[in-house]
């Protein structure tokens, strides 16, 4: 009903525009008023810096426009628009979710619920990167036991106005298809995935990493996609004892219904709850801390975030590298996550687009190299996290407990 009232006052205005100009024999003015008429526009405010209502830790940036309100006003799912604010034009895909955009792109989210209707508020992100701060908002601060606050940067004052123009009608249709990416939280659904593959739980058996040393997964706590409690058990079934938790602090972590029934709240767990943003300090200084741990502490070690998919995800890759993994092996790793989750087939275009838009892409940045095949991975990992802050006893002492 909604939709249908404001077509009409569209239509309407069209019309009244039209009869007035014609009055005036301004037939020229009229065309040119129309075509600027019809051009979908659409305004937004970011409305403070208020922590998860406004700006997430990741660095996204929500509106108060619905994105119910966006489709109506004629965009939709794979346009390319005009975003202006702070006298900054962005041209940005129209895209559900993370998974629509390659590592490092900024895009316009506009989320969808399971059945793909519109839902919640129109964003501002980049995947794997901080919109806030690259586009000049805010910064983020993160203090002592991991919480986190965002600080205006000097002369932005809010609310902050966003201008949302059509750029370019279906711009993105052809890369939207490509990476487009489905999935549901029922167990039911995936009958052909073992309670371990469910919760994306697998021992990283590349080369040069010791047997049933060293396990990633999806979130043992956090019941946000369902897969805790098959996370947590699988945990328990391989011995798991020295936990990396990318996602969480302490005080997030226990608050998690359930969590002191848990396998996982009795182990040696260090709470990082790092960005997404793999080259930001705050994500080196806290991946320095988490590799540290791990040297420290003698055990079976295991490492997560929520999914599994995107902090593990590199972190996985970037030990693989260290203990001397080829290139295949990384990549492969990598992308049974995405077999997992969304039934994405090795060989096919996809997989190759999936891979090369993000942990090639993200090791690369990473590395300092343009061509991660013919890099010398393991020289180069350990480079990278001697850059980070690891010293030379500490490097040692990591390899040592990842190859036993």
């Amino acid at each position: 009903m909604k939709k249908t009232i404001r077509k009409l006052l569209v239509v309407l205005t069209l019309l009244l525009l039209s009869l007035s100009l014609f009055a005036n024999g301004i037939g020229e003015e009229y065309g040119r008023r129309l075509a600027e008429l019809s051009v979908p526009r659409a305004t937004a405010e970011i409305g403070g810096i208020d922590n998860d209502t406004w700006f997430t830790k990741y660095g996204n940036v929500n509106t108060n426009l619905p994105v119910e309100d966006l489709f109506s006003a004629g965009f939709e799912e794979g346009d390319v628009v005009k975003v202006s604010f702070l006298g900054q034009e962005l041209l940005l895909p129209v895209v559900p979710n993370y998974s629509y955009v390659d590592q490092g792109t900024a895009a316009l989210m506009a989320y969808l619920d399971d059945a793909g209707e519109p839902s919640g508020y129109v964003a501002v992100a980049i995947n794997m990167g901080n919109f806030a701060t690259t586009y000049g908002l805010a910064e983020k601060t993160t203090n002592a036991d991991k919480s986190w606050y965002w600080t205006a940067l000097d002369g932005v004052e809010f609310p902050v106005v966003i201008s949302i123009e059509m750029g370019e009608k279906g711009g993105y249709l052809a890369e939207y298809i490509l990476h487009d990416l489905s999935r549901t939280n029922a167990r039911e659904d995936y009958p052909e995935l073992s309670d371990e593959e469910f919760a994306n739980f697998r021992e990283i058996d590349t080369t040069g990493m010791g047997e049933g040393r060293l396990y990633r997964t999806s979130s043992p706590i956090n019941p946000e996609i369902g897969r805790n409690t098959y996370a947590d058990k699988a945990i328990a079934d391989a011995g798991v004892t020295v936990i990396m938790n990318f996602a969480d602090n302490a005080e997030s972590a226990a608050s998690y219904e359930g969590f002191d029934s848990t396998y996982y709240s009795k182990q040696n767990v260090i709470y990082l709850n790092l960005g997404v943003d793999f080259q930001a300090e705050d994500f080196r200084k806290g991946l320095a801390e988490g590799l540290r741990f791990f040297a420290a502490n003698e055990g079976v070690y295991a490492l997560h975030c929520t999914e599994g998919k995107d902090r593990a995800g590199f972190v996985s890759a970037v030990l693989e590298c260290l203990m001397g993994a080829s290139y295949d092996e990384v990549v492969e790793d990598y992308m049974v996550t995405y077999i997992n989750y969304y039934k994405v087939e090795k060989g096919t275009e996809k997989y190759d687009a999936i891979a090369s838009s993000n942990i090639v892409k993200s090791l690369c940045a990473a590395f300092a190299v343009d061509d991660l095949a013919t890099a010398d991975l393991a020289a180069e990992a350990e480079a990278y996290v001697r850059e980070i802050g690891l010293t030379e006893a500490e490097i040692a002492a990591l390899k040592a407990n990842l190859s036993k």
